[in-house]
C-alpha cells in the first residue's frame, strides 16, 4: 500500500473539502483495507486502495451536513481504477465545464449556430436553414463564436471581437 500513498493523497485531496482532512482519510482507507484484507490479500492492490478510498469519501460526505451533489458526481465518475485516466477525466470534466460556462457568454445567435454545428453536428446549410439565416452568416457567426469560446478557454473573457476592433487592436499595438 505504500507505494501508492501518494497518488491515494492526490486523489483524496482533490474531493476533499478541506486539506486538513486528508491524513484522516488516508489513514481511514489503510484502516478498512487492513480489516478487509484480513481473509485474503487483494488480487489488485491498486484497485482495492483507490475502491476504499472513493467508499471512505462516500461516507463521509453522506454524514456531512451540507452534502454537495456535483462533490457525489465528481467522486463517482472519477474512478475507474486507473488514476491517469481518472487525472483525464477530471481535467477533460474541468474543460467542459469551462467550455459550457464560455457558450453561455456568447450572443443568442451566435451561441446557437456553434451549438448546432459542432454539438449537434449539423452542416453550413442545415444551419442555416434550421435558422432562418444565410449560410455566410452561419460560417461568420461560428468563426466569431469559436474564437470567443477559445479566448474564454484560455483565460480571457471569452468576448465577440468584430474585425474592426481586430484592426484597431493592431494598430494600437503598433
Amino acid at each position: 500500500m505504500l507505494p501508492l500513498e501518494r497518488d491515494l493523497e492526490r486523489y483524496i485531496a482533490r474531493h476533499c473539502r478541506t486539506a486538513e482532512d486528508v491524513p484522516d482519510l488516508r489513514q481511514e482507507t489503510y484502516e478498512r483495507a487492513i480489516v478487509g484484507a484480513a481473509g485474503a490479500l487483494p488480487q489488485v492492490t491498486r484497485g482495492y486502495i483507490f475502491t476504499i478510498a472513493r467508499n471512505v469519501l462516500i461516507d463521509r460526505a453522506r454524514r456531512a451536513k451540507i452534502v454537495s451533489f456535483d462533490q457525489f458526481a465528481d467522486i463517482d465518475a472519477a474512478w475507474d481504477g486507473d488514476t491517469d485516466a481518472t487525472e483525464r477525466a477530471l481535467t477533460a470534466r474541468d474543460e467542459l465545464r469551462r467550455a459550457l460556462a464560455g457558450l453561455e457568454k456568447l450572443p443568442p445567435r451566435c451561441r446557437e449556430v456553434v451549438r448546432l454545428r459542432k454539438v449537434e453536428g449539423l452542416n453550413i446549410r442545415e444551419t442555416a436553414v434550421k435558422l432562418g439565416i444565410g449560410h455566410h452568416t452561419v460560417e461568420r457567426q461560428l468563426t466569431l463564436g469559436l474564437r470567443a469560446l477559445a479566448d474564454f478557454m484560455l483565460g480571457g473573457e471569452g468576448r465577440i471581437k468584430r474585425p474592426s476592433q481586430l484592426s484597431r487592436r493592431r494598430e494600437d499595438a503598433q
